[in-house]
């Protein structure tokens, strides 16, 4: 796969103890799998350990935990706050099926406006990282879905920020018609990047 290939993801795996790191294109997001242990009763696995996650992908303390159902078709996003209230996500599905997307917007970064996209879902229990300075969206594939995010400042909406769905500079797929999207009403009126609220790459977000 080309480096600069913007819907790519770039298989390089860090096998821990507790955890499987998928590194992305994007220095910064990355795929986290748990280790699931399965017999003929179901499974159980650790979706969360605060130790973990410090050791393995970044020292910070998540304290809002959000949830919503969504249809097939919705999309929300792209979101983001911005300083003194910037976020990082941590996100996961419960069941079915989404993709899950993250922009660069932070301005001078050597991938800015470049994004990854995962699918996340409830059979395959991958959790995907989103540092700061990510616009982050997401659109649901199955019939419902059922979506969980950890973020690590609380929600403040006067540092709300936005990036159109399908502004064509960034060029995401969405794996579903245009004409299948359902919208917030206020998920239609995002700007586009380049007249967005951005990040500085040399800013300090954390």
């Amino acid at each position: 796969m080309p480096a600069n290939d913007k819907k790519s993801i770039r298989t390089i795996h860090q096998q821990t103890q507790d955890m499987n790191i998928i590194k992305t294109d994007i220095e910064g997001p990355v795929i986290i799998e748990p280790k699931i242990f399965g017999d003929d009763r179901g499974y159980f696995f650790e979706s969360y350990s605060q130790r973990d996650f410090e050791k393995n992908v970044l020292k910070t303390v998540f304290v809002q935990d959000n949830e919503s159902k969504s249809k097939f078709g919705v999309l929300r996003g792209l979101h983001y706050q911005m300083p003194p209230h910037a976020q990082s996500k941590l996100v996961r599905v419960i069941s079915g099926r989404v993709l899950d997307v993250a922009v660069d917007i932070r301005k001078g970064s050597p991938t800015f406006g470049k994004h990854v996209a995962v699918e996340l879902t409830g059979e395959n229990h991958r959790q995907f990282f989103l540092p700061r300075g990510f616009a982050h969206g997401f659109v649901v594939l199955s019939e419902e879905a059922v979506f969980q995010y950890k973020c690590d400042n609380y929600y403040a909406p006067d540092c709300e920020g936005a990036v159109l769905w399908n502004d064509p500079a960034l060029g995401i797929d969405w794996k579903i018609p245009a004409t299948d999207v359902i919208l917030s009403d206020k998920d239609t009126k995002n700007p586009l990047l380049k007249d967005a609220k951005l990040f500085e790459y040399n800013e300090n977000l954390y």
